[in-house]
């Protein structure tokens, strides 16, 4: 027989084992740091701290893919790598069949990141409940903090599976499944959260136990939190209103803006940017910026920002195609996938460079959508031209309260477009106004014919496991 040095370790830990079982009458219990417990997580004040910042890692870890995948599926951006055309067919082409996505493809993200963070937050707030070092008002201060990640993550779910539904409830065993809910359901949900969140956080003292990192910088306090956990709630609102929600979601959009950081005086760039971001760094075992033009070389923007760019007064184009488009060297998809492009984006031109998750200049335009939805056209005008001139440097806009609410609205998506440029949202939006036919279809004869995907597909893992369930078990997308 051939004995290795890793089978004779083994059998030399196995004795020592044995005769230390031998001697003693007590076991050997050892803890495996691998699996922490929330009750150990709960007696170590370290754990809270190590906890709060995973969630942030991990919310950070998800936010590249979650602006790749929309803005592909919103005709924003391409994925041209030489050698994956699945980077193109999974998005564009997709297969054959009624849901055309392929649930076991490329197009099956922010799912699986979504909900093993939301598993973290579920041991966190249990975590924070059992703590006997905790305040009443640390405590509360946790779960505001927790609640606000997790209206956000279901909401990056929501906003990619639409009327596929979601699964909102985290079961105190991992093994067991969880229902899925419907896209009313689910949003429902989301904005009592982002509520429960939200009081919590007015009662959770001046501080929380824990540090935020430095992208948090005027947010970091539970007070301050609150308003970024209102914007969550202003844009979660506005998604429900156009799914189904109706005025009361609108009332409530604009509600939760009024208590959020919104600044509708913003003229500056860096008042139109102040919102909390995910940092990036260079640093050994930190992340880099997933967008950055130094190493994203293949990720190109569609030409149609290009002709449909509005021009400023002097006939040059909006300030904000100059600023995050740029020329790069001519490009097309593998095996004729794609059309050619030649522009790219300088959004994020650094390894270090930030992303934001939300910002001013997305709560102005939220508040101009609820206005218009609401019947205050000239004040949904006027957000329209404050971002119009500081942003875009383009002069005002012809529109007057006589005009149609549907050329008003074409010219809030059209800044939201530019001003929000790859973050996320044009892809979503189109759908929640029944615009996705606007979306340019590239090739439109031949093998490989474009279509507009209208949600993300359930991956099939999550399907099949629960093959012979029940509904809501089994799950309508399944």
């Amino acid at each position: 027989m051939k004995t290795t040095l890793t089978s004779v370790r083994s059998i030399a830990a196995l004795g020592a084992a044995l005769s230390l079982g031998a001697c003693s009458a007590d076991q050997l219990n050892i803890t495996n740091p691998n699996t922490p417990t929330v009750a150990a997580a709960a007696a170590d004040p370290q754990a809270l701290q190590l906890q709060a910042t995973g969630l942030l890692r991990q919310l950070r870890g998800a936010r590249g893919g979650f602006m790749s995948s929309t803005g592909i599926f919103g005709r924003e951006s391409y994925n041209y790598t030489p050698q994956e055309g699945r980077n193109t067919s999974g998005f564009l082409i997709g297969i054959s069949g009624q849901n055309r996505l392929d649930p076991a493809g490329f197009a099956v993200g922010n799912w699986a990141a979504q909900y093993g963070n939301l598993r973290d937050i579920f041991n966190l707030k249990n975590a924070a409940t059992a703590s006997s070092s905790l305040s009443a008002e640390q405590k509360s201060a946790v779960q505001g903090f927790a609640k606000t990640l997790e209206g956000l993550e279901l909401l990056y779910v929501i906003s990619t599976r639409d009327t596929l539904g979601a699964v909102v409830e985290i079961k105190q065993n991992a093994s067991d499944l969880a229902a899925f809910v419907s896209r009313d359901s689910t949003y429902k949900y989301i904005l009592a959260t982002l509520d429960d969140g939200a009081a919590n956080l007015a009662a959770g003292g001046s501080a929380f136990p824990f540090t935020i990192h430095a992208g948090f910088a005027g947010f970091n306090t539970p007070s301050t939190f609150r308003l970024f956990n209102r914007a969550i709630a202003a844009r979660a609102a506005a998604y429900y209103a156009t799914s189904g929600g109706g005025a009361a979601a609108w009332q409530r959009a604009l509600t939760a803006l009024t208590a959020s950081f919104l600044n509708t005086a913003a003229t500056t760039r860096a008042q139109l940017d102040v919102g909390p971001v995910h940092v990036y760094s260079a640093a050994t075992g930190d992340a880099n910026n997933p967008l950055n033009v130094v190493t994203a070389t293949d990720i190109y923007a569609h030409g149609s920002f290009q002709t449909d760019a509005q021009n400023k007064a002097s006939g040059q184009p909006d300030d904000r195609y100059t600023t995050k488009i740029g020329a790069r060297p001519t490009r097309n998809a593998p095996q004729g996938l794609g059309i050619p492009s030649s522009l790219g984006f300088n959004i994020y031109p650094a390894l270090t460079s930030s992303i934001p998750i939300i910002r001013n200049e997305e709560l102005i335009l939220l508040r101009a959508e609820a206005l218009l939805a609401t019947a205050d056209k000239a004040g949904a005008i006027a957000l329209i031209n404050q971002i119009r001139v500081n942003s875009g440097g383009l002069a005002p806009t012809t529109l007057t309260a006589a005009s149609s609410d549907a050329d008003v609205l074409t010219e809030i998506l059209y800044n939201k477009r530019y001003s929000l440029m790859l973050e996320g949202h044009r892809w979503i939006d189109m759908r929640r106004y029944g615009r996705l036919n606007q979306l340019p279809l590239d090739i439109t004869t031949g093998v490989n014919v474009h279509f507009v995907a209208r949600v993300m597909p359930i991956p099939q893992a999550e399907c099949l496991v629960r093959v012979g369930k029940p509904a809501p078990i089994a799950g309508p997308g399944c």
